[in-house]
């Protein structure tokens, strides 16, 4: 995806339309996968829950945010408080289920000091929360929210494993071998790519040493923060490798393929093997 392309997703996405976000974008780029649009659409949640995290959580702010769930609930508002408050605040409502889950505990349970594996259990299973009307504004926010909360954590789990073992059987069909994160992690490795080939391949005529499995969007933001954290480690301990970005990417991202981490959005099919009776 071109950069211009990009910034109009993201035009569409910052204009709120109503209903669903990603229904509208499905509609309006019909040439782009429901998938990239959703990825590119969480991400931007996620950029706004950081941006706006310290402020909502603020103690002042939280305590006024708690004051008119509650105010909400002693005029017996219908079910489904909390997510019409996210919506209002363009916040992630597991995120503001937590923060309210949070000044509950705070105001209910003076004598115990409130702490985030505390919250995060009664998150995971929100039957233990004993307000019965809080217990079910939590559970709807876990079901609405596509980004945070322990449903959404184990959806992108469940998909990136999906797709790291796609990758794993392609490689298998065409008899590449290769070690995995937890092979090179016995050996002794700290930074760990999902895949260090045994003997190089070459794609797009560059070298490639090792593979990197992505289930989601490269966005500039993103694929800086991994340029940082983690491909360039990579290169520096096994050399050139590839990046599968599976839901797209922006095409102007990919600046780095002479200095050896390559981009793609699907496995490569022009594979190159290495020859020994070249070498001899």
């Amino acid at each position: 995806m071109k950069l211009q392309q990009y910034e109009e997703v993201i035009q569409v996405i910052n204009s709120k339309p109503a209903g669903n976000i990603v229904a509208t974008l499905v509609n309006k780029f019909e040439g782009i996968e429901r998938t990239t649009l959703n990825s590119i659409w969480a991400q931007e949640m996620q950029k706004k829950v950081k941006k706006n995290f310290h402020r909502i959580h603020a103690q002042d702010k939280a305590s006024e945010i708690y004051s008119n769930y509650l105010s909400c609930v002693e005029s017996r508002d219908p079910p489904g408080i909390l997510v019409k408050m996210a919506l209002a605040m363009d916040y992630s409502p597991a995120m503001l289920a937590k923060l309210i889950l949070e000044q509950y505990l705070i105001a209910n349970c003076p004598h115990i000091i409130v702490s985030k594996s505390q919250v995060n259990r009664l998150l995971r299973d929100t039957t233990m929360i004993e307000d019965r009307d809080l217990s079910i504004e939590v559970y709807l926010c876990l079901l609405e929210d596509e980004v945070y909360g322990p449903f959404a954590d184990s959806i992108k789990h469940s998909i990136g494993y999906e797709y790291e073992f796609f990758l794993r059987r392609e490689l298998e069909k065409l008899n590449i071998s290769y070690q995995n994160e937890d092979d090179l992690r016995l050996r002794g490795y700290d930074k760990t790519p999902d895949i260090k080939l045994d003997i190089p391949i070459a794609v797009d005529g560059k070298v490639v040493n090792w593979i990197e499995s992505k289930a989601s969007f490269g966005d500039e933001e993103s694929h800086r923060t991994y340029l940082k954290d983690q491909f360039w480690s990579y290169w520096n301990r096994f050399g050139p490798g590839l990046v599968i970005y599976w839901f797209g990417f922006i095409e102007e991202l990919d600046e780095y393929r002479d200095k050896g981490i390559m981009l793609r959005d699907s496995f490569p099919s022009n594979i190159v093997f290495m020859d020994p009776l070249s070498i001899a």
